[in-house]
């Protein structure tokens, strides 16, 4: 088990083009499995590898993780028989001094949104926010990824 402690945030689409033309990129599918007040568990595929993982409630900013890689045919049989809908975005990679920032542009339902999300070794740890971020929306339930797959951001 890990501890989640991740910070999101809305992005500028225009000041962002820069950025993704020279980050590595990874195709990300993902549709969750279970969900209630305590607990997510959700399959996701990246590029070519499957993962399951399961998250506990958020607590501030933080919550508990497990996260396993599985066989990449699993997870797609997984998302095909289980999935009431299928999150497609693609996930960019860009390092800024010690941390990575992940920028999902989302796809299908949710084509239009762009989040960037920051991982941090403790609630409190001070970090350097790029230009191109806009509003923080770390807090807001309608922009966690289990919410996207049953209210999807066009549909708002």
């Amino acid at each position: 088990m890990s501890k989640e402690i991740e910070r999101k945030f809305l992005v500028n689409n225009e000041d962002i083009q820069e950025v993704l033309n020279i980050s590595e990129s990874k195709y990300c599918a993902q549709t969750y499995l279970s969900k209630d007040e305590y607990k997510i568990v959700r399959v996701r595929i990246l590029d070519e590898k499957g993962f399951l993982t399961i998250k506990s409630k958020v607590t501030g900013i933080s919550r508990d993780e497990f996260e396993y890689e599985i066989p990449f045919e699993e997870a797609q049989q997984m998302i095909r028989l289980f999935g009431k809908s299928v999150i497609e975005k693609t996930r960019y990679l860009y390092p800024i001094g010690e941390h990575t920032w992940e920028i999902d542009v989302f796809d299908g339902q949710n084509k239009g949104l762009i989040v960037a999300e920051i991982e941090l070794d403790s609630e409190n740890e001070v970090f350097k926010k790029p230009a191109w971020l806009t509003k923080e929306v770390t807090g807001d339930p309608k922009y966690y990824n289990s919410n996207l797959q049953s209210n999807p951001f066009q549909s708002w």
